[in-house]
């Protein structure tokens, strides 16, 4: 293949997740429900966190911001996949690109941050009980959440610096959207600088909180184990179940796509393991903390009950009967 200057690639064409034609529709109609629903159910955890009153809490202030991040990460790339889906265009401008990436890279980290203080949140209410209005606060956690936003944002930014000083041997993206690991597929020459620092900084700033979640459930396993009261047992165990979850899935993703050699990239493999990452994942985690969670199903309750007391135009007390019996 003959190798083109950098400044001579204008567009990168996206591929999708698949050449077939007769499979668009069903990509399309798929992805889009899947989209709509990780859209609905975090949009409906940030209300309640933002508006019961019961939720006001470090805890769920960590959980609104976390749904923000599924809807962003999620917006990021489908929106633009499902147009390219049913269009012959699937073309995407070298600078839009760029900035998909940065944000996308951005928005990414930034959930595992996330996940790392509140795995600190259930560390304290578990290990520290007695101090944890003490410790944390939701200036702390306005405090992390803004720190982490800056980190992850020039970590992003460093990447995608170095992303526009490849030379380019092509156009052409096996990707529904615009990665790292697929651009630097691209690259003429074996792109040593990035994937150096995609095993030393990376490792520093997207696994770390990975570590930090991994040593705060030694911690908090080691206090399970100490408590006598079943009850206790049993609410320390429901407090984190939903958390492990989330964690897991999140990591089991990522550690799939983006911790190995460029050399190693599998196409089709890895577009499946990226539409979980982008579309299944923020679609799952309002599931997994809704039902999971009696204080968020509880808000729910009282959000749709006010909802439906604002749709009636009976006196309120009627209103409040007909929709608690709904309730």
């Amino acid at each position: 293949m003959a190798t083109k200057n950098r400044t001579e690639v204008t567009e990168f064409m996206l591929l999708g997740l698949s050449s077939r034609s007769e499979m668009q529709p069903v990509i399309f109609g798929i992805v889009l429900i899947m989209y709509l629903m990780a859209v609905t159910g975090n949009t409906l955890l940030v209300l309640v966190a933002c508006s019961d009153p019961k939720l006001q809490t470090p805890m769920y202030f960590l959980l609104s911001q976390l749904s923000l991040i599924d809807i962003s990460l999620t917006t990021i790339t489908v929106p633009q996949m499902l147009v390219h889906t049913l269009s012959v265009d699937r073309s995407i401008s070298y600078n839009r690109c760029m900035i998909q990436l940065f944000f996308f890279m951005a928005v990414g980290s930034m959930e595992g941050h996330l996940l790392a203080a509140m795995a600190y949140d259930r560390y304290v209410a578990i290990c520290d009980p007695l101090r944890y209005s003490a410790i944390v606060s939701h200036n702390l956690c306005l405090r992390i959440t803004l720190t982490s936003w800056v980190v992850v944002s020039l970590n992003s930014l460093l990447y995608s610096l170095l992303v526009t000083r490849l030379t380019f041997c092509g156009n052409q993206v096996t990707h529904f959207f615009c990665d790292i690991t697929p651009l630097l597929k691209l690259s003429c020459t074996r792109p040593v600088v990035n994937e150096i620092l995609i095993f030393t900084e990376g490792v520093a700033v997207v696994v770390s909180p990975f570590f930090f979640i991994l040593g705060s459930y030694v911690c908090i396993g080691v206090a399970i184990a100490r408590m006598h009261s079943v009850a206790a047992l049993s609410k320390a165990l429901s407090t984190c179940g939903s958390h492990i979850l989330v964690v897991l899935l999140l990591y089991g993703s990522v550690i799939r796509m983006y911790l190995k050699p460029s050399s190693s990239y599998h196409l089709d493999q890895d577009r499946q393991v990226a539409i979980f990452y982008t579309v299944v994942t923020p679609m799952l985690n309002p599931l997994i903390y809704s039902l999971r969670n009696q204080d968020v199903k509880g808000a729910l309750r009282r959000l749709f009950r006010r909802l439906c007391i604002s749709g009636n135009f009976q006196p309120d007390s009627q209103a409040n009967e007909k929709c608690q019996h709904k309730s």
